[in-house]
């Protein structure tokens, strides 16, 4: 087997295939599916990925590998075939299915170095490698290149004694600190202690310590724990009784804290009858997709946790994905307090090194659990036993670049490769979801009453028109604003819900009725308050605030609209008692900012929560009575035929929120379409009937789950030119697909200008199109030079969730 089959890191057509690459003899033993190497392409060297070996080629004059990035595999088997499946389902290039698994650490530039492992002795290495260590515990990864002698380090890292180390330049670098260990064996020890002045007292706690602990330890904590000073370490450095080192310690965002260990907690009768087949399952070693179905607070998580003790318990392993605004502390803690250091986290909170660390957990076996948001699909467990996603209809788990795949398929994809259950769950599944379970195809569990029989709260849903009516023009309803004085007395909290950021949604002119408008999108522009902005949310364009109308100079100009800075300004105004925490986009984006404020919140330290939707789900905090949401249809009037059950999903979500624990909650729904069913039936949180209705007008309207959908979106700098290739794209799918599929379009999108560049679109809707994913590619094939020269951008959606 001399020869590898290598996907080269250039995404487009023509290399979207394997290429033979010659393995040259003192590699041959280093070169595996699933290690990258660099390769020679035209006159570049780049990156690529070996997906196999063979021992003979098509062609006879073959290039050979350069060399090898990695030592072992960094993508095992299964990932490298859940990469072909990618490329196939999503219309992707196998390499960026490649890229998408891998930490953003891997994908950047990188310095490589190769590390003694922990107690390794060079004396134990063949005279050669021993030479190329001499002094060093660290070698560079060219030295060992161009000494030829990659294949023997390999072995002594198939050993355990030698690792790769990737030091990312500008990203990530491995956190080095200093270390002390005894530098002589214990008899040598007791000897330097029994010399030592009797006002060494420093020094004989540090020897003392050593005589039970001979492992190296951190030199901060010793000189802490010890209460001794830098000085008795130092003056034992020097008498040769302790070395000092440089050692790796993982960047853990979670350092700081302390997580006690607890039990499991009792199932109740419900969660028993939820949590057998998931058990039975895991024991019989099925694959099985189950749609874990129950209320708010009805303890979905404790099922989450118990199925992974068990399967833990098999030795196997978990993947947890939960929506990246839930992936609160709170839900950390919860699986940390059960699963201790068996737990690695990834988010987008976390910094590249940190990420890189907790791959590196998970790449070398030592965690069993990752919890995570939608890229943990990809973690390279080996052995995967469950795998779990929470709050599965969240659209935050469809990837909107390339590939764009949604983790719930991927996860359905990976579990049958290891024979294992996935666990779906939510309080308001999405409609394809629960169809899919009526139909038998997803097993459905129920959950239908929160833990300790707490009831729902109540619900009352206020006309704002009729508030307006009656002269009450403030953003709060009366019943809205007695309640909230009523809670502050009282001294328990509120959740403030709002479905914006900033201060107002626009800016308009009240004589001529002029918008300020984005120069580079056809969106309107939104005020910020706290930066005295105007502001575009889609290509970060910024303009100052006009004083004067520029099309008719009118001074009249006003701010319509609400968004979270107007609320709390106004909160100020109305109750300057009451203490309120601001959670959105511009007070979180600093790294920690999310779980500082809401600790703040927990600890008490304020009575009101404001929030966009990232306070939505996930909290559970036993003061809140009361959630009151400000405007329930911003999004119900959006184009997208999903805006009725992503209304009803955020309104039963937020609800959620109140009256969780002993005190009883209340919630009040603000809105000017009340009697829009999605309102309604968030109100009594009756999903069933929600589900009746919306499959009625997705039915009649030739939607999912009954339909599928496919989306081409085409962009360019010059209108006409999108016009032509959408009108052309379009007449041709209507030529090849069968007459049940329907072509709409083209049209423009609803956003029909993003960043100076015109987009155009058209909708395929089908049931059973066999040819769709060959007359898609044929069209990305046909426009690849074009693409690649003109500006022109053709995108493919294969299950969209953005129209817009």
């Amino acid at each position: 087997m001399n020869i590898a089959s290598v996907i080269v890191d250039v995404p487009a057509k023509q290399t979207d295939r394997t290429f033979d690459y010659k393995i040259p003899d003192h590699l041959l033993d280093v070169i595996k599916p699933g290690i990258r190497v660099i390769v020679p392409f035209g006159p570049r060297k780049i990156q690529g990925f070996v997906t196999g070996l063979k021992s003979e080629s098509d062609f006879s004059k073959l290039r050979a590998i350069i060399e090898p990035l990695d030592l072992t595999p960094i993508l095992n088997e299964e990932l490298l075939a859940l990469g072909e499946w990618l490329t196939e389902n999503t219309l992707s290039y196998k390499i960026s299915s490649y890229q998408a698994m891998l930490p953003a650490a891997l994908k950047a530039k990188y310095e490589k170095k190769i590390v003694l492992a922990e107690g390794a002795n060079p004396k134990d290495f063949p005279e050669k490698v021993r030479a190329l260590f001499k002094n060093n515990r660290e070698i560079k990864w060219e030295d060992a290149v161009s000494q030829k002698l990659v294949q023997q380090l390999q072995k002594e890292a198939a050993a355990g004694r030698v690792e790769v180390i990737y030091q990312v330049k500008d990203r990530v670098r491995k956190k080095l600190l200093k270390h002390v260990y005894p530098a002589v064996d214990a008899a040598d020890l007791k000897a330097i202690k029994d010399i030592l002045p009797s006002q060494a007292s420093g020094q004989q706690a540090i020897i003392d310590f050593f005589l039970e602990h001979p492992e190296p330890v951190e030199q901060r904590l010793i000189v802490s724990s010890l209460g001794i000073s830098q000085g008795s370490v130092n003056s034992l450095v020097k008498k040769g009784a302790l070395k000092v080192k440089q050692l790796e310690v993982y960047r853990d965002p979670y350092a700081e804290r302390e997580f006690e260990r607890k039990q499991a907690l009792i199932l109740t009768d419900e969660q028993e009858k939820a949590i057998s087949p998931i058990l039975s399952s895991i024991e019989e070693g099925r694959h099985e997709v189950f749609l874990l179905y129950g209320v708010t607070g009805s303890g979905k998580t404790e099922v989450y946790l118990q199925s992974i003790q068990e399967v833990l318990d098999k030795g196997k392993e978990a993947i947890v994905l939960v929506p990246e605004i839930s992936l609160t502390p709170q839900m950390v803690t919860r699986f940390k307090e059960r699963f201790g250091e068996n737990v690695a986290v990834m988010h987008s909170g976390l910094s590249a090194g940190e990420k890189y660390d907790e791959w590196r957990k998970i790449q070398r076996q030592e965690v069993k659990v990752v919890v995570g948001a939608r890229s943990a699909i990809f973690a390279p467990f080996e052995n995967l036993g469950i795998i779990i996603i929470d709050e599965e209809h969240e659209t935050s788990y469809k990837q909107e670049e390339n590939p764009r795949y949604h983790a719930r398929d991927v996860a359905i994809q990976r579990a049958k490769t290891y024979n294992c259950p996935v666990v779906l769950g939510s309080a308001t599944p999405s409609l394809e979801s629960f169809a899919r379970a009526k139909k038998g195809r997803y097993t459905l569990l129920s959950l239908p009453r929160r833990m300790n029989n707490q009831p729902l709260p109540t619900v009352e849903i206020v006309d704002m028109r009729e508030e307006l009516r009656s002269g009450n023009r403030s953003m709060f309803s009366v019943k809205l604003f007695e309640k909230l004085k009523d809670r502050l007395e009282r001294k328990e909290q509120t959740v403030l819900f709002l479905n914006k950021r900033g201060h107002s949604s626009f800016v308009m002119c009240r004589d001529c009725g002029y918008v300020m408008n984005c120069p580079h999108c056809d969106i309107t522009l939104t005020y910020h308050r706290y930066t005295e902005k105007m502001k575009c949310h889609y290509c970060g364009f910024e303009d100052q605030v006009p004083v004067i109308c520029p099309e008719c100079n009118s001074e009249h100009i006003r701010y319509f609209g609400t968004g979270t800075q107007k609320v709390e300004e106004e909160l100020n105004r109305l109750l300057p008692e009451a203490k309120v925490i601001r959670m959105d986009v511009d007070t979180t984006g600093r790294k920690g900012s999310h779980e500082k404020l809401l600790s703040a919140f927990q600890e008490g330290q304020a009575d009101i929560l404001l929030g966009t939707q990232m306070i939505a789900k996930g909290l559970d905090f036993p003061n809140i009575t009361l959630v009151g949401v400000l405007s329930a249809d911003t999004m119900l009037h959006l184009p997208d035929f999903r805006a009725s059950e992503k209304t009803f999903q955020l309104l039963t979500q937020v609800s959620g929120r109140a009256g969780r624990h002993k005190l009883a909650g209340e919630v009040v729904i603000q809105t000017y379409t009340p009697e829009h069913y999605s309102v309604e039936l968030a109100g009594t949180q009756d999903y069933e009937r929600f589900y009746q209705q919306e499959m009625l007008v997705r039915k009649v309207r030739q939607y999912p789950p009954f339909y599928y959908l496919s989306l081409v979106t085409v962009s360019h700098e010059e209108l006409m030119k999108v016009v032509a290739v959408t009108e052309k794209t379009a007449k041709y799918l209507s030529s090849k697909l069968s007459k049940q599929s329907v072509v709409l379009g083209p049209v423009a999108s609803p956003i029909p200008r993003i960043n100076d560049r015109y987009r155009y679109q058209c909708l395929i809707k089908y049931k059973k199109e066999p040819e769709l994913n060959s007359a898609l590619k044929a069209i990305l094939d046909h426009y690849q030079q074009e693409m690649g020269s003109s500006g022109l951008q053709i995108s493919v959606d294969l299950n969209p969730y953005i129209l817009m």
